[in-house]
């Protein structure tokens, strides 16, 4: 798995970075147990394309993993509203599924 980030992160600040590479690169470094760097990259992306309902649903992911069951919440509510706004009817409702949980399992 390092031999994919060190080469996703080669690219970063190129001409091929933005949304997808960030997004890629922040998959990468959470299914190498580096949360911190996901969730980074992860916002990262969210920068180049505010409306990435998959990076969404990936940053609330990693900030559960992370302990961060609010950061997460929040991460999954934007995204939301951003697959709404793109129509991504898939995304919404795994999002709305994993933010129900998380309000069963938090006082």
């Amino acid at each position: 798995m390092t031999a994919l980030i060190s080469n996703l992160r080669q690219q970063c600040n190129g001409p091929r970075d933005g949304a997808l590479l960030r997004f890629s690169l922040g998959s990468a470094l959470l299914g190498n147990g580096e949360l911190a760097e996901a969730i980074d990259e992860l916002r990262h992306a969210l920068v180049f394309d505010p409306d990435y309902s998959a990076a969404w649903k990936l940053l609330g992911k990693a900030c559960l993993d992370d302990g961060q069951p609010d950061a997460a919440a929040l991460a999954w509510q934007q995204g939301i509203a951003a697959a709404a706004d793109r129509g991504d009817k898939q995304a919404e409702k795994e999002m709305t599924v994993f933010l129900r949980r998380l309000e069963k399992t938090t006082p």
